[in-house]
């Protein structure tokens, strides 16, 4: 990718990142708990992200847990968190710092809003139930999130003249396919268990609208 996309990303990121500080709801992290699991979220999916494999240079893929942080923090401080996760995996040498904003943009920014967006429609237009919360937003939320997250990286390469499209399209988009089964699973298993032990943990989960009187 050549300098310019890498300037536009930053462009793009430092306002977002610096409206999220400032807008982020903060005060839930007053509570020690929840701000340990925010920062254990954070460590655990640097951890993840370290996972990952590869078909050729530049072509990389692993789970997101962006569904799971996004339910349970809302996307202002899943978008922080999960910029620091890019920002381990940065200083980790996996990437240049100055390719930090646009894998931020992709990582963090485009795999929260996709989490909300999908969470926001599907409540929408669903009953409110906890095994619809459950199956539908943790499990398909997380699996829709990846692969658009996957096709997004695709076309940004094919774009930025990494590779042709064809190649991307037949040998590096279809790995994002076959891991979101993986990333529906491992979503879905954990929003289970946070709703039904720790449901203080989950911002977008009210007893009151999906147990009460179903």
């Amino acid at each position: 990718m050549g300098e310019g996309w890498y300037w536009a990303a930053w462009i793009v990121w430092l306002p977002l990142f610096a409206h999220a500080l400032w807008w982020a709801p903060w005060g839930r992290l007053k509570e020690t708990e929840l701000l340990n699991v925010w920062l254990g979220m954070i460590v655990l999916l640097t951890l993840l992200w370290s996972l990952k494999a590869g078909v050729r240079p530049g072509l990389n893929f692993h789970l997101l847990g962006a569904t799971v942080f996004t339910l349970s923090f809302g996307p202002l401080l899943a978008f922080i968190g999960l910029s620091l996760v890019t920002l381990g995996i940065t200083l980790n040498g996996d990437a240049g710092i100055f390719a930090y904003a646009a894998n931020a943009l992709l990582l963090a920014g485009l795999s929260v809003a996709l989490s909300q967006v999908f969470f926001r429609i599907l409540c929408g237009v669903l009953p409110k139930h906890f095994f619809v919360y459950i199956f539908v937003n943790g499990f398909l939320g997380a699996a829709l999130t990846i692969i658009g997250v996957g096709f997004a990286a695709t076309l940004l390469l094919a774009m930025a003249g990494a590779y042709e499209w064809d190649y991307l399209i037949s040998e590096y988009f279809p790995y994002f396919l076959l891991l979101a089964f993986s990333e529906a699973w491992l979503s879905g298993m954990l929003m289970t268990l946070f709703v039904v032990y720790r449901p203080e943990w989950v911002v977008s989960f009210d007893d009151s609208i999906y147990l009460t009187g179903k």
